[in-house]
């Protein structure tokens, strides 16, 4: 069934061949964070900061502060993305030392390989890691399939 992967761009549906980091786009955002592909990650999850919990209307919300980085022609620039998104829930990650952290999980609309997709995201702080978003199984299930060798073979933006 390889045949079904080769074929498919961002002009027909079925999975398309993605390296390991490629790059996404916030939906209507000419910014580009880089995102790390992890089948081994249930959960996609994207570094926030000054994440705020409040509620509006009685619901549960979200209030926190994305970096982006310069798209095309515009590296090393850096602009800060103040969202408000509603709580989809919160999730417990099992952390390396056996620990659990609870984390907010809201809708974030990206584009990926040039199609607009929602994507559940945990917030948290990925500064100490490589790249600020890591795309989980959840995400990549019906979308992607990994080629582990090589990296940015999807565009960021969507058409």
């Amino acid at each position: 069934m390889l045949s079904s992967y080769s074929f498919a761009s961002s002009d027909t549906p079925g999975k398309v061949i993605a390296g390991w980091v490629e790059k996404i786009s916030i939906k209507n955002q000419s910014y580009a964070l880089k995102a790390k592909l992890d089948s081994g990650a249930k959960t996609s999850s994207v570094h926030a900061e000054n994440i705020e919990l409040f509620k509006r209307d009685g619901q549960r919300w979200v209030r926190f502060q994305l970096l982006l980085e310069g798209a095309e022609g515009a590296e090393g620039e850096i602009e800060t993305l103040t969202l408000e998104k509603s709580r989809v829930r919160r999730v417990k990650i099992k952390e390396h030392d056996g620990d659990h952290d609870s984390r907010p999980v809201v809708e974030l609309d990206i584009c990926f390989d040039g199609r607009p997709y929602a994507v559940e995201f945990t917030l948290t702080d990925r500064s100490a890691f490589i790249y600020p978003v890591l795309l989980g199984r959840r995400f990549l299930a019906g979308v992607a399939v990994v080629d582990p060798e090589v990296t940015f073979l999807t565009q960021a933006q969507c058409r």
